[in-house]
């Protein structure tokens, strides 16, 4: 790639941990053996990647990843980003970073933005008022910023991992009454569930929109949303922009557009997949830009040049023997095109 090219890449590492080591309720965690064919296929993984910033998710150790990216031989090119102090007793969302890309630290965000109200009383009068308190994520956010060239604006980089699908274990709360409760358990903890994801993709788009509203800023959003790119929790997160005709030009000021779509448009057909459950695939893991990635915008600064998916992998239940993820890998590629009178 050229020196103002950029490219993304997103990576769900399935509970990447040291051998021994707990994760979760599971004391013993991977096996030396098991930890090895991790280490090894994320490492092959990443040296085909090649991208200039990786987000991670459900990283446990952050020794884990220097080994995965010594692997993959990106140990001299990439710095790994993790919380300070990270003990390892818990998943966090990390970064592998071209070196000579990121500009000062990162940063993990833990509480939601002051400006997130989520509370009303209702838009029609049949409407009952509606509360929810949640104040922060349930895994920190990762903001970074790049620069790929020093005659190229700094880029503005958030890895993310929403609340999952998995319904919440409302039996473990203390108002849970087995008799009354226990035909209902699914629904109610998927609806908490749901909430608890909603209001995280509604306080990391104040965060975004702080940066992009009415300014020039190029912002790229890495994660595992853990919903596919038409619900309603990316619906809160790219504001629903237009998708335009060829020949069209305009672009969102505080929009964000999905890499997954654009690569579609230029797709015979759509096999985008990221997940696989009970035998239906979907994408949840994403890679969002602001309009300066996005061809039709009048403020484009980088084109398009296409997205990959490894998803093979997610065709065969052995994570365990393989060494592989649960979720496909994706990465975005960005030429440096700045459009007609884009200010550059």
């Amino acid at each position: 790639m050229a020196a103002r090219d950029i490219s993304f890449a997103s990576f769900n590492l399935l509970n990447l941990q040291l051998p021994g080591a707990a994760i979760y309720s599971d004391p013993d965690g991977w096996s030396q053996e098991v930890y090895d064919r991790k280490i090894d296929w994320t490492g092959r993984t990443l040296r085909r990647l090649a991208a200039d910033v990786i987000g991670f998710q459900e990283l446990w150790a952050a020794e884990a990843l220097d080994a995965a990216l010594a692997a993959a031989g990106l140990d001299a090119s990439h710095r790994p980003l993790v919380p300070p102090g990270h003990p390892g007793t818990r998943i966090v969302c990390a970064a592998a970073v071209r070196s000579d890309v990121l500009v000062g630290e990162p940063e993990w965000i833990t509480n939601f933005p002051p400006e997130l109200v989520l509370r009303s009383t209702g838009d029609d009068p049949q409407q009952d008022a509606i509360s929810v308190t949640l104040s922060t994520f349930s895994r920190p956010v990762l903001h970074c910023r790049v620069q790929p060239h020093p005659e190229t604006p700094v880029i503005d980089v958030f890895v993310c991992h929403f609340k999952s699908r998995r319904p919440a274990e409302v039996w473990r709360e203390e108002w849970y009454d087995r008799d009354t409760h226990r035909a209902h358990a699914t629904a109610i903890g998927y609806a908490l569930s749901t909430i608890r994801r909603t209001a995280e993709a509604t306080a990391l788009r104040v965060l975004i929109s702080r940066i992009t509203k009415g300014t020039n800023t190029p912002v790229v959003v890495i994660g595992d949303m853990n919903d596919a790119n038409m619900s309603n929790t990316l619906n809160v997160m790219t504001e629903q922009p237009r998708y335009l005709t060829t020949l069209s030009e305009g672009g969102g000021d505080n929009a964000l557009y999905t890499a997954q779509t654009l690569q579609e448009y230029r797709s015979v057909r759509d096999v985008y997949y990221t997940h696989v459950y009970q035998d239906q695939r979907e994408s949840l893991d994403h890679i969002l830009i602001s309009e300066q990635f996005y061809d039709n915008s009048k403020d484009r600064l980088w084109a398009f040049e296409g997205m990959t998916v490894e998803n093979d992998h997610l065709n065969f239940d052995d994570h365990k023997v393989s060494g592989t993820g649960d979720h496909g890998v994706i990465r975005a590629g960005f030429r440096w095109k700045p459009a007609d009178g884009a200010g550059v």
